[in-house]
């Protein structure tokens, strides 16, 4: 398919996070060359290509650079890719809310719906109200730590930071069999993350992400896999920090996604369902990738919901949208679209 031409040139201000601040004499579009900042340099390249104008604005302790910008120079839209600030990645609903009060269009979801997912037994107490499968847990306070392991959660359990995200915090030893073993793993996280918890049973089977993007009409994307083609046997499969950022490590073990292939209709269905419904409860827009396992029985079991999930040309969700027949072009241009309808 051959990628659609705008309908009309916009100014687009990128806004990123760093993890330092800028010198005030340096073109922040010049400071995306290390390998973290691959989905921005996507993202304005491309949008270059169409045509449009693209300005850069990285935020790191300081939130004026931001607000001189728009207050300034006006920009149509922000395709915001925003995460953290001072590398504190609680504060990313925040900047979203800071774009809502200056009255400028941003790409992807509100500073409500940001809010209302960074709390994965909120997202999972939600959609199990709404006869959604999600994976047994419990939550450990840091302020009041658990002292023993629920009835609910049997066999293997994953015990993971509460807010935390990108996979910070798990390790193989994250995947738990005693009560031990997860008492000692909560103190860790309590005491050297400085982060509640929680424990959450172990789903062994396909790990499988959905894309949707929209507002009110929405656009479910073909499932994706993560695979572990080089893990030996029986040894579990899950993302540790490692197995998602360290390329040595993934090559070795042949860690990748690709399209999920040879799913029943009837579960696909259910996935697509599933993700409709989480979409709309947590009161997303613009795109938002949705993760499951398949269960012993193939049944799906939600995971976690990801807002503003990586929008770099060769991953998960762009990958997902070329499978749908969507070039990489044609879909900034729809997320430009649905930031601009509101």
């Amino acid at each position: 398919m051959r990628p659609a031409k705008p309908a009309k040139r916009l100014d687009v201000l990128l806004v990123f996070d760093l993890p330092y601040t800028p010198p005030d004499t340096t073109d922040p579009t010049s400071i995306m060359k290390g390998d973290e900042w691959k989905d921005e340099r996507d993202v304005v390249r491309t949008l270059k290509k169409l045509g449009h104008g693209v300005e850069a604005v990285g935020v790191f302790d300081d939130i004026r650079p931001l607000v001189d910008h728009v207050s300034a120079r006006k920009p149509d839209v922000v395709f915001n890719m925003c995460e953290s600030f001072r590398s504190d990645r609680a504060h990313e609903p925040d900047l979203a809310a800071l774009l809502e009060l200056l009255g400028v269009p941003y790409t992807g979801a509100s500073s409500e719906a940001l809010r209302l997912c960074k709390d994965k037994a909120l997202t999972k107490k939600l959609l199990s109200f709404h006869d959604v499968r999600v994976p047994a847990f419990a939550v450990s306070p840091r302020s009041r730590p658990l002292r023993a392991l629920p009835q609910t959660l049997k066999g293997p359990v994953l015990v993971k930071p509460l807010d935390r995200e990108a996979s910070e915090g798990l390790a193989r030893s994250s995947l738990v069999r005693t009560e031990e073993d997860a008492l000692d793993r909560l103190h860790y996280i309590h005491d050297k993350l400085h982060s509640d918890a929680i424990l959450e049973e172990y789903i062994d089977g396909r790990e499988l992400y959905v894309g949707v993007f929209g507002n009110e009409r929405l656009t479910v994307l073909p499932p994706t896999e993560l695979f572990f083609k080089q893990l030996p046997k029986r040894t579990p499969r899950f993302l540790t920090y490692k197995a998602k950022w360290d390329e040595t490590y993934r090559r070795r073990y042949g860690i990748d996604s690709d399209t999920a292939k040879k799913l029943d209709p009837k579960v696909l269905e259910r996935l697509f369902e599933t993700s409709r419904t989480a979409y709309r409860l947590f009161k997303l827009s613009g795109y938002a990738r949705l993760d499951f396992r398949l269960d012993a029985n193939e049944e799906p079991v939600f995971l976690e919901v990801n807002p503003n999930p990586s929008i770099k040309k060769n991953d998960d969700f762009a990958w997902a949208a070329r499978r749908a027949g969507i070039a990489y072009e044609d879909l900034l241009t729809k997320i430009l679209s649905l930031a601009m309808a509101g």
